[in-house]
């Protein structure tokens, strides 16, 4: 998803920056094990193009994504970091990954000598401001790891973090005087109102808070900071003055900190905590998580981190690249949900008061319109442990803000993308029976949540579909979305023998019919009179934010029917035209006008998987007794729609769905479903893969003769069993087990063909 910002500074490849790097060039090694996984993992891939991801240091779903940020703003520097720019304004404590949208990018810390403005200074001007150049090549980038020279200062800056501590090393040039800004001015994206708060405690503490006012209306973070060596002095400035003195509280909040000059080269070490509540508590979350000073140790511990998560999946495989392209993919799939409580269980709730846990961890961070596709599926199977507090998570917001999240950022409902995603993550929990979370409570916030008469709710109770002319952009969408989640709301209904509830919400899940026009064969905006659209239409033609899809057109939106391709399939006459349509979604080409999203990106014909609502389409194929297209189009996507070059993903990363794409499809299949499964089978790529599912359960998947060329199922065995289905129950997977493909170079004339054999639909 996106929205388009106004570009303030050109890309800076005049300075010299490269295109392309290696995680591994510049400063120290990066040591690692002959078996960790982190060295696979490039986290330049998603750096170019619009993928927008993190770059920075963190350990998996931490509170603290410490990384540099660049002066440049626009749509593609919303994480902070664009491949083509070679400037560093500071290492912010907090950091999106491939959204569409800017924000975050708090507390920012940089190292100087000599003199600098507090300010932002002025892309191509490298004396300007408060920022300096860098090259490539001095850069090192792992997973829990980030290292970098600033040219302007001759600093070498390392980064390294726990989850709710950001660990900052910095080595400055001999007979230069060390001096460390902190800048609660900064931020990324569109910022309103803001305050910061600067006080030196003491000659080796400062500690503070920002607010702000950006894409989550109300931010807060608070933060404490402690150095390795005294501080000698400090100047502290708002926007128009500046003054000697120990603390400050202004809208533009800056600190120039002075360290004493050491005759050869110096290091400073940085502990910096991060609280949603108060400095007290980031006091105590840097107490319980980095005591001491050992960065390399905090480093190795990080490194430990990434690799005991990355262990969830080993693959095997002879394809060294494809390998890359997975643990990449798998590392980004845990930048986020982001943690969102202090150790003592303190967290900011979405009511925008403290609340304290009894057990367990608060997120945020859920980009859910984009995530319940695979991101959350994907978790369901090689993160079971984490699911119920994800859960738990969703059921605090609803408890606190009267609904499910739909966009929930740093304790902030941004509303922002359309349906009811909330529901759907948690209904695929309860009907996966995930436990460790109240079922009764969940019932009741999905149902409160699909009774809301917001974002076009209101129109789509009272219609039984969104109308155009009462909900004037996106109707179709939202309206599709909404019946999504009612079908999954539905089967949690009927699991629970709640049939008055079961009929209601599974006959508002029908919404799509209502948008079809058997004529054209599309689904189309409707008005309240059930009238379709008025005028030419064409199916290619999109407008962002001005028509009745949501990022697309109605080529990407005919399909939106996860929950009953059934019978989806039945509006087209049968599974032959139906088969006809889908095939033509793969070949046709048309304009889609100057005022399409740039989200429809990774073009397929019209397929787009840039953007999620394409993202099961593929799969679509099995349920028409075809699998072997599905497996053509999913290598297809595989091999050409992500890469390991910098601008190796086809749209946005958006919050870790575009990678859990990959990871789903690599392994070999894919929940079209939208809650409960089953997976469908696609194309397995790697010749092994070994899943850690829970506890010490183990479910292996194994390809037998794979290649390129062989890329089509011929036949399957479930634990040493003939298995006939070309699908798979989320139960038989998370009991653990062997699953294995026997793999061939023509389509198979009887896998996956008959009715029985075939995903089906539940109702």
């Amino acid at each position: 998803m996106m929205i388009i910002l106004q570009d303030l500074a050109k890309k800076l490849i005049a300075f010299g920056a490269p295109l392309v790097a290696l995680a591994s060039c510049g400063g120290s090694a990066h040591v690692q094990s002959a078996d960790s996984l982190t060295q696979y993992v490039d986290p330049y891939i998603g750096t170019g193009g619009h993928g927008h991801v993190f770059v920075g240091a963190n350990v998996p779903y931490g509170a603290v994504q410490l990384g540099p940020s660049n002066i440049s703003t626009g749509w593609d520097w919303v994480s902070g970091y664009h491949i083509s720019d070679s400037t560093i304004m500071g290492f912010a404590h907090q950091h999106l990954s491939g959204t569409g949208i800017g924000d975050l990018g708090d507390v920012v810390f940089l190292p100087f000598t000599g003199t600098v403005r507090f300010d932002r200074g002025q892309a191509g001007d490298p004396q300007s401001g408060a920022y300096s150049l860098f090259r490539r090549e001095t850069e090192n980038v792992a997973p829990g790891y980030y290292r970098v020279h600033l040219d302007r200062f001759g600093v070498d800056a390392e980064l390294t973090a726990t989850a709710r501590v950001g660990f900052h090393k910095y080595t400055y040039p001999a007979q230069e005087i060390p001096k460390i800004l902190i800048n609660l001015d900064a931020g990324i994206g569109w910022e309103g109102e803001k305050e910061g708060h600067i006080v030196l405690e003491n000659d080796s503490v400062v500690s503070g808070y920002r607010y702000s006012m950006g894409w989550a209306k109300k931010q807060k973070i608070y933060f404490s900071a402690t150095f390795s060596q005294p501080v000698a002095s400090i100047r502290v400035a708002d926007s128009t003055a500046v003054q000697d003195g120990k603390s400050i509280t202004a809208p533009r909040a800056y600190a120039e900190l002075t360290f004493v000059k050491n005759p050869k080269a110096s290091d400073i070490l940085v502990k910096v905590a991060v609280s949603p509540v108060s400095i007290a508590n980031a006091k105590q979350n840097m107490q319980s998580e980095l005591s001491g000073w050992d960065f390399a140790a905090t480093k190795h511990s990080a490194d430990k981190a990434w690799n005991e998560q990355l262990q969830k999946i080993r693959v095997e495989t002879a394809d060294t690249v494809a390998r890359k392209i997975f643990y990449t993919a798998l590392y980004h799939t845990m930048i986020a949900p982001s943690l969102f409580n202090d150790v003592n269980g303190d967290y900011m709730g979405a009511d925008f008061k403290p609340h304290r846990l009894d057990t367990g961890s608060n997120y945020t961070t859920f980009s859910l319109w984009d995530t319940y596709r695979a991101a959350h599926p994907l978790m369901s199977i090689i993160h079971p442990e984490r699911v119920p507090d994800m859960v738990n998570t969703m059921l605090r917001i609803y408890q606190e803000q009267g609904k499910l999240p739909v966009w929930h950022l740093v304790g902030n409902e941004t509303d922002c993308m359309v349906g009811n995603p909330g529901i759907i993550v948690v209904a695929d929990a309860y009907l996966k029976g995930v436990e460790g979370f109240d079922k009764d409570l969940a019932y009741e916030a999905m149902k409160e949540s699909a009774m809301k008469d917001d974002r076009g709710l209101r129109w789509y109770k009272e219609y039984g579909y969104v109308p155009f002319d009462k909900e004037k952009v996106e109707s179709v969408a939202k309206g599709l979305e909404f019946a999504i989640a009612d079908w999954s709301l539905a089967q949690v209904a009927k699991l629970r023998g709640e049939d008055k509830d079961y009929s209601y919400f599974l006959n508002r899940s029908q919404a799509y019919k209502k948008y079809f026009d058997p004529d054209l064969q599309f689904l189309r905006g409707v008005d309240s009179q059930g009238k379709f659209r008025p005028g030419p239409f064409d199916p290619f033609h999109s407008a962002h934010l001005a028509n009745d899809y949501t990022e697309g057109n109605a080529w990407q939106y005919t399909w939106l029917v996860p929950h009953d391709v059934n019978g989806f399939m039945g509006l087209f006459g049968g599974e032959k035209q139906f088969l006809t349509k889908l095939d033509s979604l793969f070949v046709v080409e048309g304009d889609l006008g100057e005022e399409a999203s740039p989200d429809i990106s990774g073009l397929i014909g019209q397929y787009a998987h840039g953007n999620e609502p394409s993202h099961h389409v593929i799969y679509m194929y099995s349920y028409a007794g075809q699998p072997w297209k599905a497996a053509e189009r999913v290598r297809q996507t595989l091999a050409t729609l992500y890469t390991d070059q910098v601008d190796g993903l086809s749209g946005n990363e958006d919050v870790g769905q575009m990678s859990a794409w990959y990871v789903l499809s690599a392994l070999g299949f894919y929940q079209v479903s939208p809650a409960g499964g089953p997976f469908v089978f696609g194309s397995p790529l790697f010749d092994r893969a070994t899943l850690r599912v829970g506890g010490d359960k183990v479910f292996e998947l194994i390809a037998h003769g794979n290649s390129a060329d062989n890329k089509y199922i011929q036949r399957v065995k479930l634990n040493g069993q003939v298995y006939d289905k070309s699908y798979i129950s989320y139960e038989d997977i998370q009991k653990g087990g062997t699953l294995e493909f026997e793999m061939g170079n023509e389509p198979s004339v009887t896998f996956g063909v008959a009715n029985d054999a075939r995903p089906y639909s539940v109702q």
